[in-house]
């Protein structure tokens, strides 16, 4: 028997969710199953164990879109019996059984060998928080989108994407202003990198079609208005990532930041990226690690915490990541 959250759906179409004991027969298959360490809660676990938005597509479901841990089994020549495997991605959490669990059965593509200089925890400290992060700014690099051309700007700062966001930047040289609605974390964000703190209400709201160039570049996870009013006041030839949607999926916006200054709008997409593209991501998430990302962006929480925090998170007061330490909270 192994402990895990589940989602399941009653034929009225009710969905209910619990923390309840599974046994290996009911893991769904795979190629490799994991003994896992520590996961995390992600906006997306949020809203799947709250049932505030449509992210699960098969029931029941273990939710959980990464997770860290042990080989305990394999077919797949790729892993052997005790790697420390990362697995995120390939639908785990909405279409396939995820990592909010002891254990977890998944498909080989789902993972990557743990880098050398991360333990388990520190892996999820970052998470697809930091992955996503990590490829929104190697989408920026590619769009030449330099330290030199103008500040960045992060909306949604104070949460995983944002904060890791700020990290980075600030590592690699750029001005970063962070955008939140918490000034009163404004501390906190300088920590991380921010040289500038604005409030989130400059850009939540309904704005121009094109607004005072102010930014070379754009990580935003929010979407919505504050999405459109990003791009509004990207500078010519500038680029702007989307990789969140809290304040909303809509984008509000007109074609002139595109056609009459060239900014680049760039998706970011994690589930589905080439294994060589997620195991380069995480090796440079590996070099340019720091103790604050661990010690002050990640905190633990036991596996019994998960379904109260889920509604905390997305009420907006959860500050950074929350790490789930399976076996219980360090």
């Amino acid at each position: 028997m192994f402990r895990a959250i589940l989602i399941e759906k009653a034929p009225s179409g009710a969905e209910s969710v619990r923390l309840t004991e599974l046994t290996d027969a009911q893991l769904p298959e795979g190629d490799v199953t994991v003994r896992v360490s520590h996961s995390t809660l992600n906006f997306k676990d949020a809203l799947a164990i709250t049932g505030k938005a449509p992210v699960v597509r098969a029931f029941p479901i273990v939710p959980g879109i990464d997770f860290a841990g042990m080989v305990e089994h394999s077919t797949h020549s790729d892993f052997r019996v005790g790697d420390a495997v990362i697995g995120n991605g390939f639908g785990i959490g909405e279409k396939k059984w995820g990592g909010l669990a002891e254990k977890a059965r998944v498909t080989a593509e789902c993972l990557v060998h743990l880098p050398d200089g991360l333990s388990a925890r520190d892996a999820m400290a970052i998470g697809t928080a930091g992955f996503t992060a990590m490829l929104s700014v190697q989408a920026l690099e590619r769009h030449d989108v330099t330290p030199d051309k103008g500040p960045v700007l992060v909306t949604g700062a104070n949460g995983g994407v944002g904060s890791f966001a700020l990290s980075l930047l600030s590592a690699l040289g750029y001005r970063v202003i962070a955008s939140t609605g918490r000034r009163s974390e404004s501390d906190y964000l300088k920590r991380l990198g921010a040289t500038e703190v604005i409030d989130r209400a400059e850009l939540s709201e309904p704005g121009r079609p094109l607004g005072k160039e102010r930014w070379a570049g754009v990580i935003d996870s929010v979407g919505s208005h504050t999405l459109a009013n990003a791009c509004a006041s990207t500078m010519h030839g500038g680029s702007v990532t989307a990789c969140g949607l809290a304040q909303g999926i809509d984008l509000p916006a007109t074609v002139a930041p595109f056609i009459l200054r060239g900014v680049n709008l760039l998706g970011i997409e994690t589930s589905l990226r080439p294994r060589a593209e997620r195991v380069a991501a995480w090796q440079r998430l590996a070099t340019m690690a720091k103790s604050t990302w661990f010690d002050e962006i990640a905190r633990d929480i036991a596996l019994a915490d998960v379904i109260p925090q889920a509604a905390e998170l997305l009420a907006g007061r959860v500050r950074g990541r929350l790490v789930v330490n399976i076996h219980g909270v360090r």
